[in-house]
């Protein structure tokens, strides 16, 4: 499992307790996490924006291409080549990154297998990727893909959350397996926590 936002002091060592801790439970069958720091937070895990307001949130913003190009490119094969690996790969984000698991899954769909993001600000670039969610879904691979996504009570995510959701239910792509998890109890600095478990599990165990 990869994770685009994973320095030490972010979530990762959030993940990674929960992740020892399912595997214990025999909830989930043992994986590698790979956690990447960002130089640039903001700049590598948001995309091309038309917004102005956007690009005030950092002095560089839209690098997720390259850094999407980065993990492809770099890190794939480097930790093939350390660990015994499946061709499975997951990848997990919150907010920012959950924007970019988001954008992944839309964009370049056959970099993983399995997506979960938490609240991921779709607000991006004029809430593009809700905009053009059909279009992406009418190119998608034959492979099956499996996404998981939670939105909280935040104004700012919650209306893309659950637009998206309702796309997903009109276009019912049978390559697709996803589960929209409403959670407007709580705020964007608590759904990570109080629905991590439950995200890896639907995922990771989900029939193919």
């Amino acid at each position: 499992m990869y994770m685009a936002d994973g320095g030490i002091k972010e979530d990762f060592p959030h993940i990674a307790n929960t992740l020892a801790k399912l595997i214990r439970e025999k909830k989930i069958k043992p994986l590698i996490l790979v956690g990447i720091e960002n130089t640039q937070r903001r700049r590598d895990l948001t995309g091309f924006t038309e917004v102005e307001k956007d690009k005030e949130i950092a002095p560089v913003v839209g690098g997720s291409e390259k850094f999407r190009a980065f993990i492809n490119d770099e890190l794939f094969p480097e930790i093939n080549k350390r660990y015994r690996t499946t061709n499975e790969k997951s990848i997990i984000g919150e907010s920012a990154s959950g924007l970019f698991v988001m954008e992944t899954f839309f964009l370049t769909p056959e970099m993983f297998d399995n997506y979960i993001a938490f609240d991921p600000s779709l607000w991006w670039n004029n809430h593009y990727l809700v905009r053009t969610a059909k279009e992406h879904l009418a190119e998608f691979p034959a492979n099956e893909k499996r996404l998981w996504f939670a939105g909280s009570n935040a104004e700012d995510i919650f209306p893309y959350t659950k637009e998206l959701a309702n796309t997903f239910k009109t276009e019912n792509s049978a390559n697709l397996k996803w589960n929209y998890s409403d959670e407007p109890k709580e705020k964007h600095n608590t759904i990570f926590r109080v629905t991590k478990e439950k995200a890896i599990i639907w995922t990771l165990n989900e029939a193919k």
